[in-house]
């Protein structure tokens, strides 16, 4: 079995289609409170410095842009190691550092607790 930690749903992947036709290649940092709440920040790749105090959950793949890597402090994925994530989009306005809130959306997370294949794939049982 593949198991996959993130994905992104149609609207989502329609907002990052536009937003990398404006900013290029893309990637989420998910944040993990304070100032920005609990938002997945998007950034035009490499523009957020990651490090070993990040863990990258994996790559979002979205048809005619390049794969969006997601990436979360290795502090919260201590956390949310058992959940599965999907970012979307909502109405209404996200972090003035993240590319989507000029356009009055935000993206935010969905999820849900990893199934027993999931977690067999990714060794947590």
């Amino acid at each position: 079995m593949t198991a996959e930690r993130v994905a992104v749903t149609p609207k989502a992947a329609d907002l990052l289609r536009s937003l990398a036709d404006t900013h290029g290649p893309l990637m989420f940092h998910q944040s993990g409170g304070c100032c920005d709440g609990s938002a997945p920040m998007c950034y035009p790749a490499g523009e957020f410095r990651t490090g070993g105090s990040d863990v990258h959950l994996g790559d979002l793949t979205v048809d005619g842009i390049d794969p969006v890597p997601v990436w979360m402090s290795a502090s919260q994925f201590e956390y949310w190691q058992h959940t599965h994530l999907t970012i979307d989009v909502v109405p209404g306005r996200g972090s003035g550092f993240s590319l989507e809130a000029p356009v009055g959306v935000r993206f935010l997370i969905r999820s849900r607790l990893l199934t027993d294949d999931e977690l067999r794939a990714f060794g947590l049982v």
